[in-house]
C-alpha cells in the first residue's frame, strides 16, 4: 500500500494519538531547547547555565511553567484589549499546523495498525508549511499594534518586513527541491533522496534556505524584531505574565518546524545517514529507526540555532534588509534559472543549447556590468597620526582676520562703553 493508503486506513484512535505525539513532541521539544540553550551558551560564554534546580539544572524549564501563571498580568491602558488577547494565540497556533503534515518516519505497525508515521500526506504539504509560518506572523503583528505603546509597534512593523523579505528567499529556495522532485509533497520529496541529499546536490539552495529560516524565526542575529537594545524587548515589551510564555513557546516550536522542513527537504528527511545506510542491507531505515534519525536532524537544526546565537552579533536592520533583498533573492532567481537549464539541457536540440549559451553569455556580461568600479580607498580619508587624531595637512593656511565695517567698529565701540558704564556702578555699590 502506498502512503496516502496507508494513511486514509487510519482509525479514529491511531488520527488521535499521532496528534497526541504532534503536541507533546513540539512542547517537550521546545522545553528541552531552552535548557540547552541556556547551558551550551553559557559553556560558550565561559558561565554557568542553569544548575540549581534539579541535577544539571535539568528541571528548571518545569519550574519556570509553574511559575509563570502565578505571575502578575498587566495590561495597558491604552490596548485593544480583544486583539491583545488573541494576538499569543495566533503567534501559537499556526506552528502546531506546520508540524501536523512533516514525515516523522516511514512504515510502522502500532498496536497491530500498519500506518505511516506522519498525521497526513498531503499534495502540497509544502505550502501547507509555508502559509503556517506566514500566518504566525500575524500574531506578532497584532501584538505590536494592540499594545498601544510605540516601541511594541516598531517592533511589529520591523516582523512584517522581516518575514515578507525572508519568506519570498526561502520560498524560493525550496523551488529548487520541487524543480528537482515535480511533486509538494513531503513524503515524496523524502522518497527523492534515496541516492544524494539535497543538501549537497543543491548546496546554494540549501545555504539560502538556511540562512532564511533564521531570519523566518527572529532568532539572533536576525532578531530584530525583539532589539532589546532600541526596543526595550520589542513586539511583546507589554505582555506579561503567560501571554508572555506562550509568544515564548511559538518561537522555539517555530524554530522545530523550519528545522524539520529543512531536514525534510535537504537531508534526507527520516532517512539514515550515507554510511550507516549500507549497514545489513539498509536495515537501519526500517521500522522505528527513521525516526530516529529525524529527531538527531531536527536538534542538529537547533543546534545550529543555539550555535549562531552564541557566535554572531546583531544585525543593523539596513544590513539585514540589504541580505535579503539584494542577495539571498538574486541567488536564488539565477540558481533556479540554472537549475531549469541543466534539467532540461537532455530534451534539447542544437537550437536550444545555442539560445542557452547565448543567455549565459548575456547573464555574465551583465553580471560584470554590475561590477561596482574599483576606487582608491586612500581617496577622501584624513590621515590618522599615532594616536588616531586626524593630522592637519602642511599647507594648512589659517585665514586673516577680516576687517571690520565701520557699522561694526561702533557696535563694539558702544557694548564697550556699556559694559565700562556696568563695572564702574558695580564698584560703587560695593
Amino acid at each position: 500500500m502506498s502512503r496516502a493508503e496507508l494513511l486514509a486506513d487510519d482509525p479514529i484512535w491511531l488520527i488521535l494519538l499521532k496528534v497526541l505525539f504532534i503536541f507533546l513532541f513540539a512542547l517537550l521539544t521546545a522545553m528541552i531547547t531552552v535548557w540547552a540553550e541556556r547551558r551550551l551558551i553559557g559553556r560558550m560564554q565561559n558561565r554557568p547555565g542553569p544548575n540549581r534546580v534539579g541535577p544539571f539544572g535539568l528541571l528548571q524549564p518545569i519550574a519556570d511553567a509553574i511559575k509563570m501563571p502565578f505571575k502578575e498580568e498587566i495590561i495597558p491602558r491604552t490596548a485593544d484589549k480583544v486583539t491583545y488577547r488573541i494576538a499569543p494565540v495566533l503567534a501559537l497556533a499556526p506552528t502546531m499546523i506546520g508540524l501536523s503534515v512533516m514525515p516523522f518516519g516511514g512504515q510502522v505497525s502500532i498496536f497491530g495498525e500498519q500506518t505511516v508515521l506522519q498525521l497526513v500526506d498531503l499534495p502540497v504539504g509544502v505550502l501547507v508549511v509555508l502559509a503556517a509560518s506566514s500566518v504566525g506572523v500575524y500574531g506578532i503583528v497584532l501584538a505590536g499594534w494592540s499594545s498601544g505603546t510605540p516601541y511594541p509597534l516598531l517592533g511589529g512593523l520591523r516582523s512584517a518586513a522581516q518575514v515578507i523579505s525572508y519568506e519570498i528567499a526561502m520560498g524560493l529556495s525550496i523551488v529548487a527541491v520541487i524543480l528537482q522532485t515535480h511533486s509538494l509533497s513531503l513524503g515524496d520529496i523524502v522518497d527523492g533522496q534515496h541516492g544524494l541529499w539535497f543538501g549537497v546536490a543543491l548546496f546554494p539552495a540549501f545555504v539560502i534556505y538556511v540562512v532564511s529560516m533564521v531570519g523566518e524565526t527572529n532568532r539572533a542575529p536576525f532578531d530584530l524584531p525583539e532589539g532589546e537594545s532600541e526596543l526595550v524587548a520589542g513586539f511583546h515589551t507589554e505582555y506579561s505574565s503567560m501571554k508572555f510564555v506562550i509568544f515564548y513557546i511559538a518561537e522555539y516550536i517555530n524554530m522545530i518546524v523550519v528545522s524539520a522542513m529543512g531536514a525534510t527537504l535537504f537531508l534526507g528527511g527520516y532517512m539514515a545517514p550515507w554510511p550507516i545506510s549500507l549497514i545489513n542491507d539498509n536495515y537501519f531505515n526500517t521500522g522505528w529507526w527513521p525516526m530516529l534519525w529525524f529527531i538527531a536532524k531536527v536538534g542538529l537544526a537547533l543546534f545550529f540555532f543555539i550555535w549562531v546565537r552564541g557566535t554572531l552579533p546583531r544585525y543593523r536592520y539596513d544590513q539585514f534588509m540589504k541580505l535579503g533583498w539584494k542577495f539571498l533573492v538574486p541567488i536564488s532567481l539565477v540558481f533556479i534559472v540554472v537549475l531549469t537549464v541543466i534539467n532540461a539541457w537532455d530534451s534539447l536540440g542544437t537550437t536550444g543549447i545555442l539560445i542557452s549559451v547565448g543567455f549565459g553569455i548575456l547573464l555574465l556580461i551583465a553580471l560584470v556590468m554590475m561590477i561596482p568600479d574599483r576606487r582608491d580607498p586612500r581617496a577622501g580619508r584624513v590621515p590618522l597620526s599615532g594616536g588616531g587624531y586626524p593630522v592637519p595637512p602642511i599647507d594648512l593656511q589659517i585665514p586673516s582676520k577680516p576687517r571690520r565695517t565701520k557699522q561694526a567698529r561702533s557696535r563694539a565701540g558702544r557694548r564697550q562703553t556699556v559694559a565700562a558704564g556696568a563695572k564702574e556702578g558695580d564698584d560703587g555699590v560695593s
